[in-house]
């Protein structure tokens, strides 16, 4: 069993249209283009792929992608994209499944290893990234940094989103790291839809641990996919850890 929430039939129906700002080309070309060049010649594989957000037009610039996914009507939206030939997916989750290859790039963006809600199963998806990575292979991973310093003393949230269309805000329990993101989005008719997802929070260093944990070595953390440089101030990163080249897999 995994902590992950499960997206239904209704989630994925709606996912690509809510998630419109993220396919945006000022927000996914540059993601495509860091994650092309760390992958070069070699394979690459998804954690969490969806609807095929970044696997899709990375797979158009020449990368061989794999992906592994929990959901399969996530999968079926992405099978009206690109056939199982193209990007062969698993159905699992991220924590323990495995498909055949060595990659020279694992990757999973958009905050989607928060979707694992236990450290236990976190520090298991970093053993598995490194599983499937061949020697001198790079795991990357986009997540943002928990907006805690905003707390004011009693405060239960943290708003992400309030535009017109949408309002989303966190809220955090401090102590298991445990999270919900709530969404109430403007429909059409002008009524509104309520949404959540639950996650565990991770903290920079925490990766760093987990990593290491899994035997693979940090290499770069950077505030976002521009390269822009990460500091105390950052609300993202984007990290990447190397496998060593020496490194065998018990």
């Amino acid at each position: 069993m995994t902590s992950s929430d499960l997206w239904d039939e209704d989630t994925a129906a709606r996912y690509d249209d809510v998630s419109a700002e993220m396919f945006a080309p000022d927000v996914l070309d540059p993601a495509v283009d860091f994650l092309a060049r760390l992958a070069g010649d070699g394979p690459a594989l998804e954690f969490a792929i969806g609807t095929g957000r970044v696997a899709v037009p990375l797979t158009a610039r020449g990368v061989r992608v794999s992906g592994i996914e929990l959901s399969q009507p996530m999968v079926d939206r992405l099978r009206r994209k690109v056939s199982a030939d193209e990007v062969p997916v698993a159905v699992g989750d991220m924590a323990s499944t495995t498909v055949p290859g060595a990659f020279s790039l694992v990757y999973v963006v958009w905050n989607s290893i928060g979707n694992l809600r236990t450290q236990d199963e976190q520090v298991r998806c970093f053993q598995n990234a490194a599983r499937h990575l061949a020697p001198g292979g790079r795991f990357v991973i986009e997540l943002w940094v928990p907006g805690i310093r905003r707390f004011p003393p009693g405060q239960a949230g943290v708003p992400f989103a309030v535009t017109d269309q949408h309002v989303g805000f966190d809220t955090f329990d401090m102590v298991t790291q445990q999270g919900t993101s709530h969404h109430y989005r403007r429909l059409g008719d002008g009524s509104a839809r309520y949404g959540f997802s639950n996650f565990r929070y991770i903290w920079p260093a925490e990766c760093d641990l987990m990593a290491r944990l899994a035997g693979l070595e940090f290499e770069q953390r950077v505030a976002d996919w521009h390269g822009a440089a990460f500091t105390s101030d950052s609300e993202s990163h984007v990290s990447v850890w190397r496998k060593p080249m020496e490194a065998t897999d018990s």
